[in-house]
């Protein structure tokens, strides 16, 4: 009987795992979810980084670059303008996710022989981690988004390393770039150019020299891509640079385009843009700012009727503060706020989802960096006035072209200059070669309003122009880095402190690699 039921026993056992055995044969076919695909193709990734790319460039100008640079000045809430920073946890950890769908693109693209989206991705990659570096300092780099592999502890490469990355990644870009017939779809900076990216790869090569060039002489370089338009191109007029064009709808409108006015609203003019503009003769006040309300001017006014706040003040100074020195009038009604291209939907009716492009690279910047490079002896090529010339031209074209965008026709008139701004002894390419260069970081300072964080950058680089710390700051100097995210410090601490022992303490005060003490 024991034997008899023994059999029955194995019997049916034989026979479930049988039946097992043919239901799971296709087990993962039949589970896999068609609407959630462990791969995409690349054209479904680019869109995604490309926006996360130029969100953060957008954010990061509004609420940091455009403050430590003295473009705005907070009327509330002033710690971003007294540099009371604390860990900031972006473009770190944005960025550091977008680097997932960056390598992914590659791992894709580069068995199918795509090598234009190999190269766009390189590109991006480059973007992202020199934004990142010169953030924060040191980064994991070589070791990072590895943890599939094993490595959940990434050490940090030391900022030169990481330049070495970065130019390495533009050179193979540049060399991969319209080597494949692949049409490039989802790309939303470029519309699938590939000669716009390699012109992007170049440009942004000489920005990056340039950077080091207190560490590192970019001559030879420099002169490669110069001698050579053809292999080497670069941006060679507005139509060519890298500005993403937002969208009157999600997902591509842009993050300042909103009905909520609140902390938008409290961004005004700087007392020292207001200064410098005006100082100058320049129009692009009227195109950076509008008239304050008191003023009844409209969309747009005299110089007078242009009022900015100094930076740094306390929130209450900050909120009460008078341009005429009247205490009966000041507040907001008498401040500026900033121009129409970026004022938020709540802010005024005039506001246009469609003026406003986050900016990674602009053509005013490249011939600012060529006009510097050129008075300094690192290239030959070309005539340093004729650069700086070029730089200004571009900006006021950029801004006349996107104020008619926008139907404001009264602004864009203002913008179209003749050659009596030229001749000023301010802006006229004359004097010695230290003036010069004064003129060239002045000129570069004014055009690179709203440009992420490269006006800090560049700054940090060439103390140009002078930003003097408001009476409330909790430092004694303009900040030179951001501190690493609080959640770095807590999941990586040993690769965090070793990084701290090369770079120096976590503090805003610090120096990054390239940022040397003149």
């Amino acid at each position: 009987m024991k034997t008899n039921i023994k059999k029955l026993f194995t019997a049916l056992l034989a026979l479930q795992l049988g039946w097992f055995a043919a239901c799971t044969s296709d087990f993962e076919e039949i589970n896999s979810n068609p609407n959630s695909p462990e791969t995409v193709p690349s054209s479904l990734l680019l869109p995604t980084i490309l926006r996360t790319t130029a969100n953060q460039h957008a954010g990061q100008a509004w609420g940091i670059g455009n403050v430590v640079m003295q473009y705005t000045a907070k009327i509330q809430f002033t710690n971003e303008d007294r540099y009371n920073w604390g860990p900031f946890g972006d473009p770190y950890g944005s960025f550091f996710n977008a680097q997932r769908d960056i390598a992914n693109i590659i791992k894709i693209s580069e068995p199918l022989g795509q090598n234009n989206y190999v190269g766009i991705a390189k590109v991006v990659r480059a973007v992202q981690y020199a934004f990142m570096t010169d953030a924060y300092g040191e980064l994991p780099y070589s070791e990072s988004i590895q943890a599939k592999d094993g490595i959940n502890y990434p050490v940090f490469d030391s900022q030169e390393a990481i330049y070495e990355g970065i130019l390495k990644d533009l050179r193979e870009a540049n060399e991969l770039l319209g080597t494949s017939t692949e049409a490039v779809r989802g790309d939303i900076l470029f519309g699938g150019n590939i000669l716009n990216w390699k012109k992007f790869a170049n440009s942004l090569r000489i920005r990056v020299l340039m950077r080091i060039s207190l560490r590192k002489n970019p001559s030879t370089e420099l002169q490669q891509i110069l001698a050579n338009p053809t292999q080497f191109p670069i941006f060679t007029g507005n139509g060519d640079h890298a500005v993403l064009q937002h969208l009157p709808d999600v997902p591509n409108q842009h993050n300042l385009y909103t009905t909520r006015s609140g902390s938008f609203d409290e961004y005004r003019l700087s007392k020292n843009m207001e200064l410098t503009l005006k100082g100058l003769n320049d129009a692009r006040l009227f195109a950076y700012a509008q008239p304050t309300n008191a003023s009844a001017a409209g969309i747009v006014g005299n110089p007078a009727d242009y009022s900015g706040v100094p930076n740094g003040l306390s929130d209450e100074e900050a909120l009460q503060y008078s341009p005429s020195g009247d205490p009966t009038k000041g507040g907001s009604n008498f401040i500026s706020r900033v121009g129409f291209l970026w004022t938020c939907a709540a802010c005024t009716p005039r506001a246009n989802p469609i003026g406003y492009q986050s900016i990674l690279m602009n053509y005013s910047e490249l011939q600012f960096l060529l006009a510097e490079a050129r008075e300094r002896d690192y290239i030959t090529s070309g005539s340093a006035e004729e650069y700086y010339l070029n730089g200004i031209n571009a900006s006021f074209d950029y801004y006349e072209a996107r104020y008619r965008v926008v139907n404001l026709p009264q602004i864009a008139d203002r913008l179209n200059i003749g050659n009596e701004y030229f001749s000023q002894p301010s802006v006229s390419y004359t004097g010695t070669q230290a003036e010069k260069l004064a003129k060239i970081g002045t000129q570069k300072w004014i055009a690179l309003y709203f440009s992420g964080l490269e006006n800090w950058y560049d700054w940090r680089r060439t103390g140009i122009p002078n930003i003097v710390p408001g009476p409330a700051a909790f430092e004694p100097n303009v900040p030179r880095r951001f501190m690493y995210p609080s959640s770095v410090q807590a999941l990586n601490e040993d690769n965090y402190r070793a990084a701290l022992a090369r770079q120096g303490e976590d503090r805003i005060s610090t120096r990054v690699w390239w940022d040397v003490a003149r």
